[in-house]
């Protein structure tokens, strides 16, 4: 048995191997609803081996939405589809889990394939909020300050999100504090340039993301793992830093979390990111060594040997994976054959096991 296929276990919830498949924004949403294509996209990965099954980013507000198209989690209707794709997954032996998250000074935006920069008013866009006033860039909105209400609605937002996904049947929650949105542009002081108590020092700028660790794990049941995800760098110089995230996974850690998943960048566009194969994966390794928390890497990890690696070496002890799961759905089951590993394929699959 290979480590990657390895069980691994947070709190009372067992994982049948090491890979996760990695948050991945579909933009295929009306008003937030999942649908067929997200049954699929998320079904198919659970059918094909992994071992759990995160969501693409799922809006706390209509706000909080990256594009027009996203997947929410902000209205009771929402669930009776969020339901089904769960029991689908739980059916394939994977685990469900739930990333929330809310955009900021990101959000209202054009999905990818139809161009960049924001949605007007007139065609569906939204007012954005942030730390501050400063726009992601020139294409990007103008964000408005959040006050202090608005900062206790976003927490609130993040609380009844995950009520409605313990309610949908979500085993696992990430917090999404990462890639330049709302919670990560509070925590840089790049884009927190506040004088009041959520802006200036460490202390105040964490405010934010725990105070929405504090009320998601307040509701989340306690036997069910908390992942928080950030970016561990800006990548700019002045930003937020490897040592901050250190500091950052220590305090979560004592606040109830169970995983940090270690990604980068995404804040500011002037960022230099030197993208190769495993690049960020030493972030989870520094932080997993440095503040004895479980972590997960993520970023260009795109073969069964490289999986395997950072698993064997201690380096994570999760791999999640995004592009090469878009490549092949069925990555686990292909990886476990190079790696020489039986596991069990769906019965309806057996004819076509190597």
């Amino acid at each position: 048995m290979s480590h990657l296929f390895n069980p691994y276990q947070l709190r009372s919830v067992v994982l049948r191997n090491r890979i996760a498949v990695s948050p991945m924004c579909e933009y295929s949403s009306e008003d937030g609803f999942a649908n067929d294509w997200h049954l699929v996209h998320l079904g198919s990965r659970a059918v094909g081996g992994a071992g759990l099954v995160l969501t693409e980013a799922a809006a706390v507000s209509p706000e909080g939405r990256i594009s027009p198209q996203d997947l929410g989690i902000w209205k009771e209707e929402h669930i009776p589809m969020l339901q089904r794709i769960t029991q689908f997954i739980a059916e394939q032996g994977a685990v469900a889990g739930i990333q929330l998250a809310h955009a900021g000074r990101k959000a209202s935006t054009l999905r990818p394939w139809e161009g960049n920069g924001m949605v007007s008013p007139g065609n569906g866009g939204w007012e954005v909020v942030g730390p501050g006033t400063v726009p992601f860039n020139e294409k990007y909105p103008v964000p408005q300050e959040l006050t202090e209400a608005g900062i206790r609605k976003v927490t609130a937002d993040f609380k009844a999100a995950t009520e409605r996904a313990v309610r949908a049947g979500f085993k696992v929650v990430e917090i999404h504090a990462a890639h330049g949105y709302l919670l990560h542009s509070f925590l840089s002081p790049l884009t927190n340039q506040r004088t009041d108590q959520y802006g200036g020092p460490f202390e105040n700028r964490i405010r934010l993301l725990l105070e929405t660790t504090e009320a998601v794990r307040a509701v989340w049941p306690a036997e069910n793992p908390l992942l928080v995800r950030i970016s561990v760098t800006d990548w700019a110089e002045g930003g937020w830093n490897p040592e901050e995230s250190v500091q950052l996974a220590t305090i979560l850690k004592d606040k109830g979390v169970d995983l940090i998943d270690c990604s980068s960048g995404g804040l500011v566009a002037h960022q230099k990111i030197p993208v190769g194969p495993l690049y960020q994966t030493h972030f989870a390794e520094k932080i997993k060594k440095e503040s004895g928390i479980a972590t997960g890497a993520v970023g260009l990890i795109t073969t069964a040997e490289e999986a395997e690696s950072i698993i064997a070496a201690g380096r994570a002890d999760l791999v999640l994976m995004a592009r090469e799961l878009l490549r092949d759905p069925y990555f686990p089951l292909h990886a476990a054959h190079r790696l020489q590993t039986d596991i069990a394929w769906p019965a309806q699959y057996q004819r076509a096991k190597m």
